[in-house]
């Protein structure tokens, strides 16, 4: 039985507008001379490679730039990214984007320390110590990258998202900037917001720490519930569920990007250290197999995994449905709960994450097998507060579609 637990995040998290201009000064501080910046070509055309580069310049910080990042990157991609940063070795490594971009950083500054390839390092801790020094610079609202200790890429052998879990994996420096939030589509925005909301609420209501089943002689990342993921979570799921409509409706809403900024990072706080659960094991293979974005597949799947988990956890839900705005008052427990997952429905509709997998081009077919395939992520899936059988996965699933 776990009776303690411990919180880590990112080395030092420097936030507000105009923060990326600290960038070069970061560097210098962790005596990187030469930095690669691992990024993606739309990016690049918005202008907010730029916006990088000029403090790295100031700062006589020398540069190289991998464009080729891609949403859901897959295990191929990472080890190109491995062989580019190879012809130059950098001593710190900059993760500009969205989860893919900071991801795809990740994984390769775990290979040029400790060599092998990627799958080596796949699993939860197989990282044997610490990585190349990471600085990561979300332009999303959502998976909490910056702070967080994973990094998934997409087996596409397999038609599965595999994670690599490692507190070595968090950034030595997150830079959250909202200004460079600014550019994000409303699709994005939305699909990266949910993202955000779904593991503030499955790190609010994982197991309890001091029952988290940690075989013996196994070691994680994840912990369960403990008071100051609960703390982190709660603020987390105010900030978004007051903030994402108004910044999907209008990306120019600074005060609503802030906010929503803010909100992904300590729900990437929350997440990397108490775990996320069904709704992240049950996603992996879903979207390995359709290629839809993460944050879309874990919105679609978010209030079905929720009324599943609800016997486990009334009174979270209950409060959940506060924290989402909701009137609880003269409602019962149970009640307030289920308006919780209700207000949860509807803020998927009004900013249009799929209400079903069918819109997500899942086939009934395909259910069996994505429940078998979640089932086996093991590291996720003792994070649910409720046990779950391969059957009652694919119960799931059909109430999904």
């Amino acid at each position: 039985m776990r009776t303690t637990w411990t919180f880590h995040s990112a080395g030092t998290l420097c936030f507000g507008q105009n923060a990326v201009a600290q960038l070069g000064e970061i560097a210098r501080r962790l005596a990187a001379q030469r930095v690669l910046i691992v990024t993606d070509q739309i990016l690049v055309r918005a202008g907010l490679l730029e916006k990088l580069c000029v403090p790295l310049r100031d700062a006589g910080i020398a540069f190289d730039v991998f464009d080729g990042g891609a949403p859901e990157p897959s295990i191929a991609l990472a080890e190109e990214c491995v062989s580019y940063a190879r012809r130059s070795p950098p001593q710190a490594l900059i993760g500009l984007g969205g989860g893919s971009n900071m991801d795809l950083a990740k994984i390769v500054a775990t290979v040029l320390a400790h060599g092998g390839d990627c799958r080596s390092y796949l699993g939860d801790d197989q990282i044997p110590g610490p990585v190349l020094p990471l600085i990561c610079v979300p332009t999303t609202a959502g998976t909490g990258s910056e702070v967080s200790a994973s990094s998934v890429l997409t087996d596409t052998e397999r038609q599965m998202k595999v994670g690599v879990l490692s507190n070595f994996l968090r950034p030595a420096a997150a830079v959250v900037d909202p200004l460079l939030t600014l550019s994000c589509p409303p699709k994005v925005t939305a699909d990266s917001g949910i993202d955000a909301l779904t593991h503030a609420i499955e790190a609010y209501t994982a197991v309890d720490n001091e029952v988290f089943p940690l075989p013996p002689g196994e070691r994680s990342a994840y912990q369960g519930r403990n008071p100051f993921g609960d703390m982190v979570a709660e603020k987390a799921i105010r900030l978004i569920a007051a903030n994402l409509r108004q910044a999907v409706a209008d990306g120019t809403n600074l005060a609503a990007r802030e906010a929503m900024a803010l909100g992904a990072t300590l729900g990437g706080m929350a997440f990397s250290n108490v775990g996320v659960a069904a709704v992240h094991a049950l996603e992996y293979p879903i979207g390995g197999a359709v290629h839809c974005s993460h944050g879309a597949g874990n919105g679609c799947l978010l209030p079905y995994v929720m009324r599943f988990n609800l016997p486990a956890r009334v009174p979270h839900f209950a409060r959940i449905a506060g924290f989402l705005g909701e009137d609880t008052a003269g409602l019962s427990e149970l009640d307030a709960a289920n308006l919780g997952i209700a207000a949860v429905e509807q803020l998927k509709q009004d900013i249009g994450i799929p209400a079903r997998l069918r819109d997500l081009h899942v086939t009934p077919e395909q259910l069996p097998v994505f429940a078998e395939k979640a089932f086996a992520v093991k590291r996720i899936m003792r994070v649910n507060p409720r046990a779950a059988t391969v059957t009652e996965l694919e119960e799931i699933l059909r109430s999904a579609w």
